[in-house]
């Protein structure tokens, strides 16, 4: 038994081993990030307590039943005498009659001892209430649809923070893959130069070259191992940011091999799909019930109450006795209060007219984001292009140059000078790459994060 169980550990073990050691792919780290990312659990935390809000209003329709226990003991006169009556045990008795002489000609100015000073007595009273509204002009319904739309506000904007998580996520990814290809460059570069040590080295031995060659080929060895320390830090720094996106510790990730291909959306889906804009067009649903919320002032309110109630000098004593119980309704219309509600209503259709047109200006300035992110992508490719073209051009003309070295026909400074615009090349390259790249994520973010 002790060899399976310490099997079965090392099994385990090494299990987790294995998957410490992958790398993480791009659709795993999104899956991660949904489910462990701190201000998407926030958001999500809010979208619950929005639908807690929302069910709270929703409830007022079915009204309320309440339970009211009454425990009194008291020698006040109509404290006893209405407690007397609530118990239905009341009597002639009560009101003095023992008292009662019709001998005596003032027997109106007899003051019942009695009725004036009964002993104290204990009150037990349970009573059961329940309350429902019947109209209150459209006021209950009303609320309950702003709390309806407040949950898909705070829905989206959830949604919001999930487009906006993912974006950074992928963008991480693809500036980790932009990142370990210049460094792949630049490490081939570093090998050139290497290379190019070596041969100046030999040079100097037979006479070819100068020790000034050799401090120009360090000097540019020394530039290019220093850009790297600068990507390495680079790279730590991304996967710290990457750890802290998904709330855990990332130390590889598998960068996508292939650049963003321009994603096909059509204005009209971004459009319909952007969340600014449906965020506009929930706030507008909102001010139409705030306008509804004002107009039920100009309505009555009709309210239905019943309850049933026993009352004893004893806890439930004679409860089936003693009960009784009470129906109604109440009408309520204010017909005056001086204007305010018309001032209410004005001010709310001034609102509802003022969002209406923030959801026009939401669409116009969104189609203006699109247009200018399409327009900078188009320049981010011909860019591209064209600077992979140079860099082709410049990888060949420092080839050449270091051939002419060889043969004398070129300087060192010479060939410093084109390996140091091949380097800027790739620079520019990984530059405009990011930049497109960044452009590209922002057209997905406008159409709601439909990458997939």
């Amino acid at each position: 038994m002790k060899e399976i169980v310490t099997l079965l550990s090392f099994a385990l073990l090494l299990n987790a081993s294995l998957l410490s050691a992958s790398s993480l792919t791009l659709n795993e780290a999104i899956d991660i990030l949904q489910t462990q990312n701190l201000e998407i659990k926030a958001a999500n935390l809010e979208v619950s307590s929005a639908r807690a809000e929302a069910d709270t209003v929703s409830g007022m329709h079915w009204g309320k039943l309440d339970f009211e226990q009454n425990i009194a003991r008291s020698d006040d006169a109509g404290n006893v005498f209405g407690f007397k009556l609530a118990s239905r045990e009341a009597a002639f008795g009560d009101f003095g009659f023992s008292e009662f002489d019709d001998t005596n000609p003032n027997i109106l100015n007899v003051q019942p001892n009695d009725l004036n000073y009964p002993e104290d007595r204990n009150f037990f009273q349970s009573k059961l209430k329940y309350e429902v509204p019947l109209f209150t002009g459209f006021a209950i319904t009303s609320y309950s649809e702003i709390m309806n739309s407040m949950t898909k506000m705070k829905t989206l904007e959830k949604d919001q923070v999930i487009n906006e998580k993912i974006y950074e996520l992928r963008k991480s990814f693809y500036d980790m893959a932009l990142l370990k290809a210049s460094i792949k460059n630049l490490n081939t570069i570093l090998d050139n130069i290497g290379v190019l040590e070596d041969m100046t080295n030999s040079m100097i031995d037979v006479g070819y070259a100068k020790k000034v060659d050799l401090l120009e080929v360090k000097a540019k060895k020394g530039n290019v191992n220093r850009l790297l320390i600068n990507m390495e830090s680079n790279k730590k720094l991304l996967y710290h940011y990457i750890s802290f996106l998904l709330n855990q510790e990332i130390t590889t990730i598998e960068t996508p091999t292939s650049d963003i291909p321009m994603p096909y959306y059509s204005d009209e889906s971004i459009l319909s799909n952007n969340l600014d804009i449906q965020r506009a067009k929930t706030g507008l649903a909102i001010r139409e019930s705030m306008l509804n919320v004002s107009e039920a002032a100009y309505y009555p309110t009709l309210g239905a109450f019943g309850e049933v109630a026993t009352a004893d000098d004893d806890f439930l004593g004679d409860a089936s006795d003693h009960q009784s119980y009470t129906v109604g309704a109440r009408l309520t219309w204010n017909l005056f209060n001086g204007g305010i509600d018309e001032a209410k209503i004005e001010k709310s259709k001034l609102d509802h007219l003022k969002t209406q047109s923030q959801v026009q200006l939401a669409k116009k300035g969104i189609a203006l984001k699109i247009v200018k992110i399409r327009t900078e992508i188009s320049s981010a490719d011909e860019e591209i292009a064209s600077l992979e073209d140079e860099l082709t051009l410049a990888d060949v003309i420092y080839k050449n140059y270091e051939g002419r070295y060889r043969e004398k026909l070129s300087s060192m400074s010479d060939v410093i000078i084109k390996q140091s615009e091949q380097i800027q090349k790739i620079l520019e390259l990984q530059v405009a790459k990011n930049k497109r790249n960044q452009k590209v994520f922002a057209l997905e973010k406008l159409a709601n994060g439909e990458y997939k």
